[in-house]
């Protein structure tokens, strides 16, 4: 698979993936009838709901026709409900979720959030067929935290490395040596959140104190985020503190 990673791991993990369009583009938007949206609230979501009924339940169609065919599922190993601007499709060995909302920062756009969930076998997320379907689909990986963690924890785990390394990383704290650290952090002065960069991985790793989210710079398939992630989780070994964030 190329990613060491256990099945009661994998099942906890969200893939996710966005999208996003102009409501004026959407098929049931009539300019003479319609107004654009202002404003993001219950009635202009209900709005957009009746407008991309059509769009959505084509595309929960598609995936649902591509994916029983891709992976042999029989009629009782998967299903799709499509209510107002959200499908749900139920498959034997995952979930996968679409949902359209308004863009609260800019009303007459809509986002797409596609989130693959509940995903328990990791030979089909290993497999080729699979990994077809959803080529470049997912640009974010949530792993949340059962028990939570203070943001400072974090960030103090990754210094005390630099700290153990005598600062000969040339990071910040460093003494300016010519070794990269393997993990370094960013953070606001809140500590609502850091960044970890990770060595080799592309992914910025963020902690927000529920969860740590790798976010790419571009759209991957399910098995490149994986190896991601455990490159990841191979790399937090480096300190007891992280390594237990991931176990």
């Amino acid at each position: 698979m190329g990613a060491d990673l256990p099945d009661t791991l994998i099942a906890e993990l969200r893939f996710v993936g966005r999208d996003a369009g102009a409501v004026k583009a959407l098929s049931g938007f009539r300019k003479k009838q319609h107004t654009l949206p202002t404003a993001a609230n219950p009635t202009t979501q209900a709005f957009l709901a009746r407008l991309c009924a059509p769009e959505l339940a084509e595309r929960a169609e598609a995936l649902f026709q591509t994916l029983r065919e891709a992976l042999g599922y029989k009629r009782r190993d998967i299903s799709l409900n499509v209510e107002s601007a959200q499908a749900l499709l139920r498959a034997r060995d995952f979930t996968l979720e679409i949902a359209y909302e308004l863009d609260p920062a800019s009303p007459s756009d809509y986002l797409i959030t596609q989130t693959l969930l509940d995903a328990h076998e990791a030979a089909v997320l290993a497999s080729d067929a699979f990994n077809a379907v959803f080529r470049g689909a997912f640009s974010e990986l949530s792993f949340a935290l059962k028990r939570g963690v203070q943001v400072e924890a974090v960030i103090d785990a990754v210094e005390a490395l630099d700290d153990a390394d005598g600062g000969n990383s040339g990071g910040p704290g460093g003494r300016g040596g010519d070794r990269a650290a393997p993990l370094r952090v960013s953070y606001p002065s809140d500590y609502s959140y850091c960044e970890i960069a990770v060595e080799g991985v592309a992914a910025r790793v963020r902690c927000t104190g529920a969860s740590v989210d790798l976010l790419f710079p571009k759209g991957g398939s399910p098995l490149e985020l994986l190896r991601e992630f455990a490159a990841v989780r191979a790399a937090f070994q480096l300190s007891k503190e992280l390594g237990a964030l991931l176990a």
